[in-house]
């Protein structure tokens, strides 16, 4: 009798992701988080307003303490957010030239996806379905 057919060893090892609702490990990963959030925002040049918007709709207050004070505990949904962020950020900068890669999401795009309209106004209506379509379709064209 045949045996059955066995997946191929893998020597890559996984590396599980991080259990956001641990608050210790949102403690951990969030000072980060927000310094690269608050960079990422400069360098795309974000307004304040839109910046709040992609965190999920932040009061002014809260905000403004986090871009003064980062070293504070974001809670799972800030943390995903982010986090796709720095991954369309990353993707950028491996497609496009340090400046194309800035501008990108403020330009107007064709791709059907965004209908004309740029990948920030994409983002901010969309919010999490949205960001993850962008980093998807940035991801997609980054494996070629």
């Amino acid at each position: 009798m045949a045996r059955p057919a066995a997946y191929p060893a893998v020597r890559a090892r996984l590396t599980p992701p991080p259990d956001l609702a641990s608050r210790a490990e949102r403690e951990r990963l969030s000072p980060a988080a927000l310094r690269a959030f608050f960079n990422i925002m400069r360098r795309w040049k974000v307004r304040d307003e839109d910046a709040r918007a992609l965190l999920g709709g932040v009061s002014n207050g809260p905000y403004y303490e986090m871009k003064r004070n980062p070293d504070r505990v974001l809670d799972a949904d800030r943390l995903t957010r982010i986090s796709l962020l720095i991954g369309i950020f990353k993707a950028l900068h491996i497609l496009h030239s340090p400046d194309l890669a800035d501008e990108w999401v403020k330009l107007p795009n064709r791709n059907v996806i965004f209908g004309g309209r740029t990948p920030l106004d994409y983002m901010l209506r969309g919010g999490v379905p949205a960001m993850l379509t962008v980093r998807r379709l940035l991801d997609a064209r980054r494996a070629g």
